[in-house]
């Protein structure tokens, strides 16, 4: 087994460096403090190639994958979670399933503008009553001539407020088992009976706009259903597999911001005449929380390179998520006591790490639904 990164991952982990260390760090507690949304991040991340990832040159991507793309979406988290759940959410869950499932016309017509941050992608599978239980979903799409029209409300639509395309299931077949008749479509903002509803006022990842998404008689083009009719929820799983690297990528991130901040504190502050640092407890967390960072690494980038590789990835994607979110939160919860009651104040970062930690354990796929999923590989 080789561990070495290429010499092109290595500059575009440097690249991403970069961009969260002069773009994303300066802004990041103002855009948490304000919720705004981190449009201009966004764009300048486009303009660096972080956009498309996973999308093709010929179609104007970078093509460098999921092992890259993970690497950038953890150099992105370590400054600004709300940026890193955007590009996530953009290169993994829109311009992934689209690559896989869309037709020539369709991956002709969305994959430039969505790789050149021309167009910013959302994911609405979510709904009130399915959440874990995905298929459960009531939206529903029906035949019309040649379009489909829409109806339902969906929930938890990460980019919602500023997203052009997205990715919408609905059921198409009430006759069969939740699972077996649900079609994924891509809606364009702007189509008639297409709002944009309520945003959610969340703990952490603030900057990241959460949105209710109403279909109300949306008319959508049949050219513009994805993959064929009544295979959406195949769709959604394989394209989860995706968004949970994304996200386990986004919680060592995390990880290792809550470790650097603390490594910095604890050489500054002082105690009892020395800085704590020497203290033995202080170094036994530093030590757990480093041990604990570079397990869910290297979970995070093998399930990256199996997914590279064209091979089953379902149980390390899980494997992975599970593990990077648990390690963020306990990382996140050592840093904020190493800083002790400063770490309980707005005015240092592991306040913010805290809070972001959290989501990791819930989206894409809760802890307890990670725990399912490798329940079922290793009980085949």
């Amino acid at each position: 087994m080789d561990f070495d990164l290429t010499e092109e991952q290595r500059m575009v982990r440097e690249a991403a460096r970069e961009y969260a260390r002069e773009v994303l760090a300066p802004r990041a507690a103002e855009l948490d403090r304000t919720g705004e949304f981190p449009l201009e991040n966004f764009r300048e991340a486009a303009r660096r190639g972080f956009a498309g990832m996973l999308v093709p040159e010929d179609l104007g991507g970078t093509g460098l994958g999921n092992l890259a793309l993970a690497l950038v979406l953890i150099e992105v988290n370590r400054a600004c979670a709300s940026t890193g759940v955007t590009l996530s959410v953009h290169n993994s869950l829109v311009s992934g399933p689209l690559l896989h499932f869309g037709s020539e016309e369709q991956k002709r017509r969305w994959m430039p503008r969505l790789a050149s941050g021309e167009s910013l992608g959302a994911y609405s599978l979510s709904e009130a009553a399915s959440g874990s239980d995905a298929a459960a979903l009531r939206c529903t799409a029906v035949p019309d001539g040649g379009d489909w029209v829409l109806n339902g409300t969906k929930l938890w639509v990460t980019s919602g407020s500023h997203a052009d395309l997205f990715l919408v299931f609905a059921r198409t077949d009430p006759s069969v088992s939740n699972a077996k008749g649900i079609t994924a479509f891509v809606v364009e903002r702007g189509a008639k009976g297409l709002r944009v509803s309520r945003k959610e006022d969340k703990l952490g990842i603030r900057a990241s706009s959460t949105t209710e998404l109403v279909l109300e008689d949306c008319r959508v083009p049949g050219a513009d259903l994805l993959g064929t009719p009544n295979e959406g929820f195949r769709i959604a799983m394989h394209t989860l597999d995706g968004g949970r690297i994304g996200i386990a990528s986004q919680a060592v991130g995390i990880a290792e911001a809550c470790l650097e901040a603390s490594v910095k504190y604890a050489k500054e502050r002082r105690q009892f005449g020395k800085p704590i640092a020497q203290f033995e407890p202080i170094q036994w967390k530093l030590a757990e929380m480093a041990a604990k960072i570079e397990g869910a690494r290297l979970l995070t980038l093998r399930a990256a390179w199996l997914k590279d590789r064209g091979g089953p990835h379902a149980f390390e994607a899980s494997v992975a998520k599970l593990e990077a979110s648990r390690a963020a939160n306990w990382c996140a919860r050592q840093a904020v006591q190493v800083h002790g009651g400063a770490g309980y104040l707005v005015d240092f970062p592991v306040e913010r790490y805290f809070r972001d930690a959290r989501i990791t354990e819930i989206y894409e796929g809760t802890t307890e639904i990670q725990k399912i999923v490798i329940a079922r590989h290793v009980l085949r």
